[in-house]
């Protein structure tokens, strides 16, 4: 079976790179209690994830063919016949995103953006914190509804078409597919800068992180990720205030 290479280095590094963040943020804070430090780093997972997306939107203007938005499948007509396919065993290809790729693409990008935002909001102090939470909780179960869709077509598309298809985000090759579709280079340099620029991002954001206080500088702006772990609590409140009142009647 003929193979040919349609998905580029920085397109697939940026595809493990999405659905690591995602679920490493999904499940912290499904999992863990909001007061434990652990659960800031779903914040710091979020924003990784958020400026992931960012370089992806750059990226689908000036990568390579299939990277391209310009080449997504966005025509409600094509969708309809992509699902009216799958039901009486079509064989047409798709370079590279078929339309229920494209149209779950675009909406996990929108739903990340969204939580990116409300995520920043609360942090920062604006807005009402629990209107926004109750936004960035329907936007993150949103995203995982697209994300259970989308892997449930990928099966079903490889259970029709038996094409393996599930491995072109590993190897960037899809069967049957015209040499004409083929993408010239695998953009590794541009690879190598996007790896550098999560980890040197994910490094920052480490760094900029205060356990203690459980804030979050970032490029000025001070995050609060968490409950203060350093000030006293309500119990040692009164001891203090009775403590003083004293020393007041002393005098």
């Amino acid at each position: 079976m003929r193979t040919t290479k349609v998905y580029d280095l920085p397109l697939r590094f940026f595809h493990w790179l999405f659905v690591s963040f995602f679920v490493v943020s999904f499940i912290i804070g499904k999992t863990v209690d909001d007061d434990s430090v652990i659960f800031s780093y779903h914040m710091i997972s979020g924003i990784l994830l958020t400026g992931l997306v960012i370089w992806r939107l750059g990226w689908g203007l000036v990568g390579s063919r299939h990277s391209r938005f310009s080449n997504f499948s966005l025509n409600p007509r094509e969708l309809k016949d992509y699902f009216m396919g799958l039901l009486s065993g079509s064989r047409q290809k798709w370079a590279g995103h078929n339309p229920t790729s494209s149209w779950a693409s675009l909406t996990m990008f929108a739903l990340a953006l969204g939580l990116g935002t409300t995520g920043y909001l609360m942090t920062s102090g604006q807005g009402n914190n629990f209107e926004l939470e109750d936004i960035h909780e329907l936007l993150a179960h949103g995203f995982l509804v697209v994300v259970l869709l989308h892997v449930a077509g990928l099966v079903l598309h490889t259970l029709r078409h038996k094409d393996g298809i599930a491995f072109s985000m590993i190897d960037g090759n899809k069967s049957d597919v015209e040499l004409d579709q083929a993408i010239p280079s695998t953009r590794r340099g541009a690879a190598v800068i996007l790896i550098g620029l999560v980890l040197a991002s994910a490094v920052y954001l480490l760094s900029q992180f205060h356990k203690q206080t459980r804030t979050l500088n970032l490029f000025g702006t001070t995050l609060q990720l968490g409950e203060n772990e350093s000030s006293p609590s309500e119990s040692q409140q009164p001891h203090n205030s009775e403590s003083s009142e004293n020393e007041n009647d002393d005098d």
